[in-house]
This record gives structure tokens, sequence and C-alpha cells, in this order.
């Protein structure tokens, strides 16, 4: 959805990657392809899923792994699709 809480987050986490990750690479090393730049890019990102300790909301300095990882059976519960047919599966062909 393009809410302005959806951008604002995206724009956070832009600026998070500008400021710890590419301005540090771009300074330590001299890349030669898009794809050595891509696997520093996942190494990042995976270390910031699943070591770095976020202050964001509901992560309550959890890491974002964590936080999807405790929430995950809440949200399976909110997946009323999943549990029971829908509307247009109920509806019997003409």
């Amino acid at each position: 959805m393009k809410s302005p809480q959806t951008n604002g987050i995206c724009e956070r986490f832009h600026l998070t990657m500008k400021n710890e990750f590419y301005a540090s690479a771009f300074r330590r090393k001299l890349y030669r392809s898009i794809d050595e730049l891509q696997a520093d890019v996942d190494a990042w990102i995976a270390s910031y899923n699943t070591e770095r300790t976020h202050s964001g909301k509901y992560c309550y300095g959890k890491t974002p792994m964590q936080t999807f990882l405790d929430s995950k059976r809440l949200s399976d519960e909110k997946q009323l699709d999943r549990t029971s047919p829908t509307v247009n599966e109920n509806r019997v062909a003409a």
C-alpha cells in the first residue's frame, strides 16, 4: 500500500542502508562488478535482519527476524482465508 507510513518506513530503511552500508562499503572496496556489490549487500541485509537489534515499533530491542518469528503465529491466525473457504470458493459453477 502506498500510505505515508509505509513510505516513511521505506525511506528510513534507505537512509539506514546508505549510512551503514554504502557510505563505508565504497570507502573500503572498489567493486568490479554488480555481482560483487550484490554479494556484499546480501550479507549486510542478512546481518541487518538477524544480528542487529532494532528499536523500532514492535521490535523492542529484538532483531527483525526475531520479531517476525515471534509474531508469525499471530499473523497465521489472522489469515482467515487459509482456514475457512471464502465466499468465491463456496459458489457452485452454473
